[in-house]
């Protein structure tokens, strides 16, 4: 059985969004060279980073984020609480449906590859190459492992 592990609120997920954001307000423009990467949150595991293009990440507002991932990157079961549409910008990205990660169930996505992961679908990825995402998704960004001890948050 799977205990659920209890809800963090999203402010804590993201105490560092200002330092993240590109500072873009609505119908604001960015080209990549400019948007301000900053390691990934602790809910992600070590080794990616992130850059917001659009929105709090903290609040219930339209999100677009940007996620670089190295080469052999994972991130194991999880879900979200709303829809989470992926676009492969570089790279490649296997992702894979169900409560664990499992590398013989995943779809290969190149760039331009898309993927639509439901909300509270359970779902996991990973790279063989540096990979670059973009992310679009309703906040608060929340997210939840099936299993809580590959949480990197649980991880000490």
């Amino acid at each position: 059985m799977i205990m659920p592990i209890p809800r963090v609120s999203p402010l804590v997920l993201f105490p560092l969004a200002a330092l993240l954001s590109v500072g873009l307000a609505s119908n604001a423009a960015v080209n990549a060279d400019a948007l301000q990467w900053a390691d990934a949150p602790a809910f992600l595991p070590p080794g990616a980073q992130l850059a917001v293009l659009d929105g709090d990440p903290s609040k219930a507002v339209r999100i677009t984020l940007r996620l670089k991932m190295p080469a052999g990157y994972q991130i194991p079961a999880h879900w979200h609480p709303t829809q989470e549409d992926v676009t492969v910008l570089s790279g490649s990205m296997y992702v894979g449906m169900g409560d664990a990660l499992s590398k013989t169930g995943g779809t290969l996505l190149k760039p331009g590859g898309f993927v639509a992961l439901g909300a509270k679908m359970n779902h996991y990825a990973w790279t063989d190459e540096a990979t670059v995402l973009q992310i679009h998704m309703d906040g608060p960004f929340e997210i939840t492992y099936v299993d809580p001890a590959l949480d990197p948050r649980n991880k000490k």
